[in-house]
């Protein structure tokens, strides 16, 4: 699935921050598996039209700022909105309605008198009943959608929010659509106003219709946004309008995680580089996944899972961190990391601001060789200046020799054994890990004690 085609919301590729689906599926942000998805995590959706719109948004985040202060705007207005938002458009409104349209029925007649609808009523029963039944709802979105008007309805309204409700109005303002939505709602309409409604809305107002139901998705999608700003009391970030990357992020945490270890991080044309050290386990994946989820959330306008963040704006993110071996291909662990290095130095360049992470590099070879690996490849990525990277390794040894660069930072998380069990603090600490835990590990999982029994 190629997450960044289509046109949606007027988006061109230059509008648009590049994002791949091996980043998508590093980051968290798609899985097939909700629990790990934060997709499915800010999800509020009604409707398969909302959630569809939303999909759109969360393949295709802005590179612009007018368009993400734009959708903070709308967001921001929505949360004070929230608790009032009309439940009279339901997914199963819509569907009824779509559905209307698409089932095949006698003709409806146009004549407005008693014999007309009883003559439809009995030579017509079956199709009179879906008319009927699809007038109500009908009138429940038309109902639905007056009460979104009058509630979003305010002087300082976002101009992008503010066009769409415009238009919205202008395909109401129909008098049949004034007189059905004072028809009570769950009230059995009379056989006149059922030939009225039905052969209005079939015939005269289809296109219109699809037009309020497009209308309503985006709004469905905005709506979901804002409830997960809330659900999960996130922040708006503030971007930094200026030529080279920037990150300053307090109290930074993952959005999938049931109890989360905040983390402070700051990068920026001076310190563009962070060299992450640590134990398995100890967090140094959470910590890299965390800040490319919020950047990208940042990108979409939605609030982020901190307490406070400025960044500037990103050209694209690009990750290295779920890298598998292709059997089918014949292609190696290794060989796959030497090509996702090579894709993302062909992409970078100097001149553009990308958010580059990368765990535990050089895993599918030697020791030896992985070390000088891993150093060829740093000492390449520190002499762009443009970015910004995120860089975990186990193999410490290599951090000495990058001690000379001072744009390179040094963090890693610390790991105390206490009687022979592993405790993680899961805090950044400065400078280079030193835990050598694998056997610690081994003996505490038994299998030293079984291999001694062979």
């Amino acid at each position: 699935m190629n997450l960044n085609g289509g046109s949606g919301c007027g988006l061109t590729g230059k509008n648009i921050m590049e994002i791949d689906n091996i980043t998508y599926e590093d980051l968290s942000l798609f899985s097939h598996e909700e629990e790990f998805s934060i997709f499915h995590k800010v999800d509020f959706t009604r409707t398969t039209g909302g959630k569809d719109l939303l999909l759109d948004y969360f393949s295709r985040p802005f590179s612009k700022l007018e368009p993400i202060y734009a959708t903070q705007r709308i967001l921001a207005l929505m949360l004070d909105r929230l608790d009032k938002w009309p439940k009279a458009i339901s997914n199963g409104t819509i569907m009824v309605i779509e559905r209307f349209y698409e089932t095949a029925i006698d003709t409806i007649p146009q004549a407005e008198n008693l014999p007309a609808a009883l003559s439809y009523k009995i030579f017509h029963s079956s199709d009179y009943s879906m008319v009927r039944y699809s007038v109500g709802h009908f009138a429940d979105f038309v109902r639905g959608m007056n009460q979104l008007l009058s509630m979003l309805d305010v002087s300082d309204c976002p101009p992008l929010l503010g066009d769409l409700l415009q238009r919205a109005r202008r395909l109401l303002d129909q008098d049949v659509l004034h007189s059905l939505a004072k028809t009570e709602s769950g009230i059995k309409l009379n056989p006149i106003q059922v030939i009225h409604y039905g052969h209005y809305i079939r015939e005269r107002f289809k296109t219109s219709m699809q037009s309020l139901i497009e209308i309503h998705s985006r709004l469905d999608a905005w709506y979901s946004m804002a409830m997960a700003t809330r659900r999960y009391r996130l922040s708006f970030p503030v971007f930094v309008d200026q030529e080279d990357s920037y990150l300053d992020v307090k109290s930074l945490y993952h959005l999938l995680l049931p109890q989360p270890v905040a983390y402070d991080v700051r990068l920026d044309p001076e310190t563009n580089f962070l060299f992450l050290t640590g134990a398995n386990m100890a967090g140094k994946s959470t910590f890299i996944r965390s800040v490319g989820a919020v950047v990208f959330l940042a990108h979409l306008g939605m609030g982020v899972p901190a307490q406070s963040m400025r960044l500037s704006l990103f050209d694209g993110i690009l990750s290295n961190i779920n890298v598998v071996d292709n059997i089918s291909k014949g292609e190696s662990f290794f060989f796959n990391e030497v090509q996702r290095i090579r894709n993302t130095l062909e992409k970078i360049g100097n001149k553009r601001k990308w958010l580059v992470l990368i765990d535990e590099l050089f895993k599918g070879t030697n020791v030896e060789d992985a070390m000088k690996c891993s150093t060829t490849v740093i000492k390449g990525l520190i002499k762009i200046h443009r970015s910004l990277f995120i860089l975990s390794t186990h193999l410490y040894e290599i951090g000495e020799e990058l001690k000379v660069y001072p744009n390179i930072l040094f963090r890693y998380f610390e790991t105390s054994v206490k009687d022979d069990q592993l405790e993680f603090s899961y805090q950044l600490k400065e400078g280079i890990s030193n835990d050598r835990i694998g056997y610690l590990i081994l003996k505490r999982e038994k299998v030293v004690e079984m291999l001694d029994r062979l």
